[in-house]
């Protein structure tokens, strides 16, 4: 157990090491891993299995849904939606304080439903609000704290490219991680906009009230919505309501965002040919990171660390739910050092059989140790807990990746004041988990209900 415990513990030493000094991860994930399966079982069999484990990998048909979402979203920030958005939620909610900042979070989240990426919600939704923030005199760091967090968003509410991935890993039904991400993300919503609610009440000067439009620019602002309610309703409805899996269902999605644009003309062959290189550049960035994380994940499980933390853990005394805490806290402190899809690439695998451990092994059953619940159940309560957590990531020192991207938008404003302006989400987001954590139920009701 030492020998393995300490030629584990050394490789993922090296690992963090490559990172820190900027190796991309996917390339320090299959460093490390193939480096360790040739020390163990020497460079043939090494050889011999790369023959085939990429192919291996790639040829998941639940993977393909990845590119199309992607692509979905490559499509849907080209083509006019987010602004349609934008126009709609503050037509409904910019005549009130803060009110502005409110339509940022609301637009953040409806496009977060066509798109499943938090940089690219962040990125295109801040290109949009953040001149009309700016232009109802909101602080800076009310305006760039808002959509560095309303950012976080798309990596929740579904589709989401981090759940899919999750999924494939812990082995759970994508659909179900889909349906029981939906209450969460509305609680998401909702802690939002009491954060901007209470942040203008304290300080009324940093977002002030927005002219009320007339009534045609309001029936025009919420006819300019419909689009992005008909993809969202023939897509993630579709998902809900079982007329087909994920895949399909991507694919009528790009079908309707490019239709859509097309027939608005927001959408030229110069911006299409545009979308299909950045879905290939970022689908083949996750393929490859995919693939090193398997080699790590086959080192690891030779060596047993996977199996030897879990029996420790097991055996260490600790209250399941005290472990729970721990790694919630250890994804928080991760997410400050790389991204949400290789962290949880690089973790779940080590994660996942200590708390399957602690609830009692494979069939546990509701009734029974652990955590009270069934393992499908705990899949699909831990894979939206951690993907909350891995959120905070987004919003958090000193990689913050969602405020580097606002701050590059917002030029005019520190980058210390959009830390600032972020914190009161920061802390609507640990009272969101803490709900969660205390109330299972939110997050199991709906899967139980639409099974």
């Amino acid at each position: 157990m030492a020998a393995s415990l300490f030629m584990g513990f050394g490789a993922l030493a090296v690992l963090v090491f490559l990172i820190v000094i900027r190796i991309p991860i996917a390339y320090a994930m299959i460093l490390v891993g193939g480096v360790g399966i040739a020390l163990i079982n020497g460079p043939m069999l090494l050889l011999s299995q790369l023959k085939t484990l990429a192919y291996g990998q790639f040829a998941i048909y639940d993977l393909s849904v990845i590119p199309l979402f992607i692509l979905m979203g490559a499509l849907a920030s080209k083509t006019g939606l987010s602004q349609s958005l934008f126009r709609a939620a503050n037509a409904w909610l910019g005549w009130m304080k803060g009110g502005t900042a409110m339509a940022a979070i609301a637009s953040c989240a409806g496009f977060g439903a066509v798109c499943g990426s938090s940089l690219a919600t962040a990125s295109t939704m801040g290109k949009v609000a953040l001149p009309e923030l700016k232009r109802y005199n909101y602080s800076g760091a009310l305006a760039t704290g808002t959509l560095a967090a309303g950012g976080v968003l798309g990596i929740l509410i579904p589709p989401s490219v981090v759940l899919i991935i999750y999924a494939v890993i812990v082995e759970a039904n994508i659909v179900t991680m889909f349906v029981a991400a939906f209450i969460p993300g509305i609680l998401a919503v909702l802690l939002f906009l009491a954060v901007i609610a209470l942040y203008v009440f304290v300080s009324p000067s940093s977002g002030p009230a927005g002219g009320a439009g007339t009534r045609e620019e309001f029936l025009a602002a919420s006819i300019g919505v419909l689009p992005v309610l008909t993809v969202f309703g023939l897509v993630i409805g579709g998902i809900y309501l079982g007329f087909y899996n994920p895949t399909p269902a991507a694919a009528v999605g790009v079908f309707l965002v490019m239709m859509f644009g097309l027939l608005q003309r927001n959408l030229a062959f110069g911006d299409m040919i545009e979308a299909l290189k950045e879905t290939a550049a970022t689908s083949g960035m996750i393929y490859l990171i995919l693939l090193g994380a398997e080699l790590l994940k086959i080192f690891m499980s030779r060596i047993g660390l996977p199996q030897e933390t879990a029996a420790w853990i097991a055996g260490s005394g600790l209250e399941p739910m005290t472990v729970m805490l721990l790694i919630l806290l250890a994804l928080i402190a991760l997410g400050c050092l790389m991204d949400s899809m290789s962290m949880m690439l690089l973790v779940i695998p080590f994660f996942w059989p200590v708390l399957m451990e602690l609830n009692g092994g494979m069939y546990q059953g509701a009734d029974g140790a652990g955590y009270g619940m069934s393992t499908e159940d705990l899949k699909i309560w831990f894979g939206i807990l951690a993907l909350i957590v891995v959120e905070l990531g987004l919003i958090t020192p000193p990689v913050g990746m969602n405020v580097f991207v606002i701050s590059a938008l917002a030029k005019d404003t520190p980058m210390s004041q959009t830390f600032k302006g972020v914190a009161p989400f920061f802390g609507a987001e640990l009272v969101r988990v803490a709900i969660l954590v205390s109330f299972p139920a939110l997050t199991l009701w709906l899967p139980k209900l639409l099974s």
